[in-house]
């Protein structure tokens, strides 16, 4: 069975494998875990940030980083499809008491002048007052899209002209390294906290960091406990984390072809697929996933009328091939 429903499916190769069971560990709800203060130190320097901190999952760490910019009864504004609007089960508002509200961009791209438009600076007691502005790097529910740098440092602009915090999910940011050649730091330049994921494209098998200040991390540290999210001898994990850094980045640009190749199968422009993941839209979007699924290849939906493909450590380019010519006869 080939498997394109998710990255996050991947399994520990044997090599990261080793690495776990070599980890130097220690207890981290007491700091004292070696390979987590390392694989932590290591992020914050790639994203030009004081600290980061390791989390169980990224909506964990998403919830924590954009608490740490929004107070209860604050509103943070975010594209319709965002992956905090749509698919963390309310968790902004449950933990955080956060109110969103939304634009609408069909590839989750900054639009300024929507976001200008609906905007709330303070204005006294009877309004929610804007008090980040999020955006995902890559947008998943689009397809894996890429935002451009340009487009982020004109948001950074205009955040930081209103007083506005920008709270980066970048579960995939790593794809978009590979996509575009953008220095991880210059993505960092432009968010105050963010979010980054060990367990999707890099194949590690749990883990995501919320990366920011080192007073944002020391009250995200709070908070994690506080949510049953402290965990001890945890450097078993994170050295799953320093070994993906070391030899899964560069390596994603495989998937993106994979993807390109799976698009094109699929009558799906090849163009204008930037990353890892390919949407394809269809009427009879539970048959088709059904039927792939009876030919050896899983895809999912994501909506009643849309199929999603996403590429991984795990598939080959003999499987992306084998993948490509059941999906074409589907289609």
């Amino acid at each position: 069975m080939i498997d394109l429903r998710s990255d996050t499916v991947t399994r520990p190769t044997e090599a990261m494998r080793a690495a776990m069971a070599r980890a130097e560990v220690g207890d981290d709800v007491y700091g004292e875990d070696p390979t987590v203060a390392a694989l932590q130190d290591r992020v914050a320097e790639l994203f030009g940030h004081e600290a980061a901190l390791f989390m169980p999952t990224g909506s964990m760490a998403n919830v924590l980083a954009v608490r740490s910019v929004v107070a209860p009864g604050q509103e943070v504004l975010c594209e319709a499809s965002a992956h905090i609007a749509r698919a963390e089960l309310g968790a902004h508002g449950a933990y955080s008491g956060v109110t969103m509200r939304t634009w609408i961009h069909p590839r989750g791209q900054v639009d300024l002048a929507m976001i200008q438009g609906i905007f709330a600076p303070e204005m006294g007691p009877f309004f929610v007052r804007t008090a980040a502005i999020s955006v995902e790097n890559t947008h998943n529910f689009a397809g894996g899209a890429v935002l451009p740098l340009a487009d982020l440092r004109d948001l950074r602009d205009y955040a930081t002209g209103v007083g506005a915090a920008i709270h980066l999910d970048g579960a995939r940011i790593w794809n978009a390294h590979v996509a575009t050649g953008t220095p991880l730091a210059e993505y960092g330049a432009v968010a105050d906290v963010m979010a980054v994921c060990l367990s999707k494209g890099l194949g590690a098998p749990v883990g995501s960091l919320l990366v920011g200040s080192r007073d944002t991390v020391d009250e995200a540290r709070v908070w994690r406990k506080r949510m049953g999210g402290g965990m001890r001898q945890v450097g078993i994990l994170a050295a799953a984390g320093l070994h993906a850094l070391d030899h899964h980045v560069e390596r994603l640009a495989d998937d993106h072809a994979h993807a390109r190749l799976l698009a094109e199968a699929c009558g799906v422009d090849p163009a204008g697929v930037d990353t890892n993941i390919v949407v394809v839209p269809r009427g009879d979007a539970a048959e088709f996933v059904a039927r792939a699924a009876d030919e050896g290849v899983r895809v999912a939906t994501v909506g009643p009328t849309v199929v999603r493909l996403v590429t991984h450590l795990d598939i080959t380019r003999d499987d992306a091939e084998r993948a490509a010519k059941v999906l074409a006869g589907l289609v």
